[in-house]
């Protein structure tokens, strides 16, 4: 039975909407070439305490990991822009080669997803590298390819962030388990009493779908829990290939959600790994697949992310009106003057850049009355 009634779903649906809207988005960090293959993003957006706006993101280049990187450089760095005119414009202040963030002697084959969180000691990074010379578990070594590595996800901290130069990373999620060995793209979910909920995308040693998995750091603990890696499984029609989780956001209590505790899960969905070709009189449609991602969102009721239910049943809400209609890796940030959504966009040359649109408070609270 549905969490919450049909209209109330349908008001979140236009709110969603409204948030990643495909027309009003404008570029804010482009990719490093206008074509194909090429893109930055992957992160999020933090607001400091003098109202200046950090976003992180890495710049990936044509690549393709089932050939290793002989056939592109693909994740090659990780940036940190800052914007002193609430998302106007931004400029780099910070960035990270992969050389930067080996860990352990283990080189970084490639930069994944990342994450910036204010803490009450500064701020924390965390961002997922695939890594090589860690291996698959005994009976599934010959499984990962030759220039390839295993991903898990590290922590930065600083107390600022130009502190992060020279700060080690620790590893605070890898798996060993087959079923999720590829362990990425982290974002974080601070509850209102102060927990924090790193999730994450998994991938199996097969690489043939992507999962969403999280782990909580309770108020004032210095460890995270031990993982939950299947809490949010695939789909089963537009999104069965890939379910990844970037953002949850809580609803305003404001109209008809006033007395709810309702948060809205942003997922990147696929219903293949590659483009497949279509029937010649089918409906041309988006299909999504692997980093040609489409959007989607799902519902979360009082902070139990056991309750999770699909906005996006039959079909994705976010696609692109470019390219391959990709729309992936959203983000979104409330501050004092509304809602900063950022996400990857297919742009007509085949580019994703880094894409913004704000929603203000009156009109967030127009969509939910």
């Amino acid at each position: 039975m549905p969490t919450l009634e049909s209209d109330l779903q349908d008001k979140l649906t236009r709110f969603a909407l409204a948030l990643i809207d495909q027309q009003r988005a404008r570029t804010i960090v482009p990719a490093a070439q206008s074509a194909g293959g090429f893109w930055f993003g992957g992160g999020n957006l933090i607001e400091d305490a003098d109202g200046l706006l950090y976003v992180v993101g890495r710049y990936r280049d044509a690549g393709d990991s089932r050939t290793g990187l002989s056939a592109g450089k693909r994740g090659w760095e990780l940036a940190i822009f800052v914007s002193d005119n609430r998302g106007r414009s931004f400029e780099k202040v910070l960035q990270f080669a992969k050389r930067d963030l080996d860990i352990d002697g283990r080189a970084v084959l490639s930069i994944e997803g990342s994450a910036l969180r204010r803490t009450n000691d500064g701020v924390e990074l965390f961002v997922s590298t695939e890594k090589e010379g860690v291996g698959y578990p005994s009976g599934f070594e010959e499984y990962l390819k030759p220039g390839t590595g295993v991903w898990s996800i590290d922590r930065l901290t600083a107390p600022t962030i130009a502190g992060f130069v020279g700060a080690d990373p620790t590893t605070i999620v890898s798996s060993n388990d087959p079923r999720w060995i590829h362990v990425k793209d982290p974002f974080v979910y601070e509850t209102p009493p102060g927990d924090a909920v790193l999730l994450f995308c998994t991938h199996p040693y097969c690489w043939t779908s992507s999962n969403t998995g999280y782990t909580i750091r309770r108020d004032r603990a210095d460890r995270f829990e031990p993982p939950v890696f299947d809490f949010f499984p695939r789909g089963v029609t537009w999104d069965v290939a890939m379910t990844r989780g970037t953002c949850v956001l809580d609803v305003p209590r404001v109209g008809a959600f006033r007395d709810r505790r309702v948060s809205l899960l942003f997922y990147d969905g696929g219903e293949c790994v590659r483009n497949l070709d279509e029937h010649r009189t089918a409906v041309t449609r988006p299909r999504g697949y692997s980093c040609e991602e489409l959007g989607g969102a799902a519902i979360i009721t009082e902070g139990d992310f056991s309750t999770s239910e699909r906005l996006s049943v039959y079909h994705p809400l976010f696609v692109s009106p470019h390219g391959s209609g990709c729309s992936r890796y959203v983000d979104v940030l409330e501050t004092r003057d509304g809602f900063y959504a950022t996400w990857q966009q297919a742009q007509p040359d085949g580019s994703q850049p880094l894409v913004l649109n704000v929603l203000s408070h009156d009109e967030a609270r127009e969509l939910l009355e």
